[in-house]
């Protein structure tokens, strides 16, 4: 009769443990709550003095892609369980690795994004930030003809930062 105590007395406890335990995802060192099952995206509208008229439309797709690859979420227009909007606020070109005769040898393409996440289980998650990247390249080339190519390295380094904010907490 004693051991039928103790072992109700332990399972009880048990169930009590484990009641209060926050269970979560882990994914790429990172944790998701495991109440949550959508996250929303709104598109990033491109609010810089310089326009690259793909911009807004390629950061939001490789924003979209690098959650939707790393995570179990589903995205949704709006109401998502976490929720990420901004803006792209900065596109600028600036000459660095100035040469003796005054001349710029390098370029550098720089890419500023106001983002604005929502974690509905955890408000202490919640950020309101800019990130902002670069690349550089050769001031023979002609912006034009390596833009495509910045544009994509910036983005997946950008998405990569937003990521690691929103999901790994660093």
């Amino acid at each position: 009769m004693r051991r039928v105590g103790v072992s109700i007395w332990i399972l009880v406890m048990l169930a009590v443990v484990m009641s209060a335990c926050k269970l979560s995802v882990s994914l790429t060192g990172g944790t998701i709550d495991a109440r949550a099952k959508t996250v929303a995206i709104t598109n990033f509208p491109n609010n810089a003095s310089l326009v690259n008229p793909t911009l807004s439309q390629s950061f939001t797709t490789a924003l979209k892609d690098k959650i939707q690859g790393q995570t179990p979420l589903t995205i949704v227009s709006r109401n998502g369980d976490y929720s990420i909007e901004g803006e792209i606020t900065g596109y600028t070109v600036s000459p660095v690795a100035i040469q003796g005769n005054e001349t710029a040898a390098m370029n550098r393409l720089t890419i500023t994004v106001r983002v604005r996440f929502v974690n509905s289980f955890d408000e202490t998650q919640n950020f309101d930030q800019s990130f902002s990247r670069y690349a550089d390249y050769s001031s023979s080339q002609n912006l034009s003809s390596v833009e495509s190519n910045l544009v994509n390295a910036i983005n997946e380094a950008l998405t990569d930062d937003i990521f690691n904010k929103a999901f790994v907490n660093w």
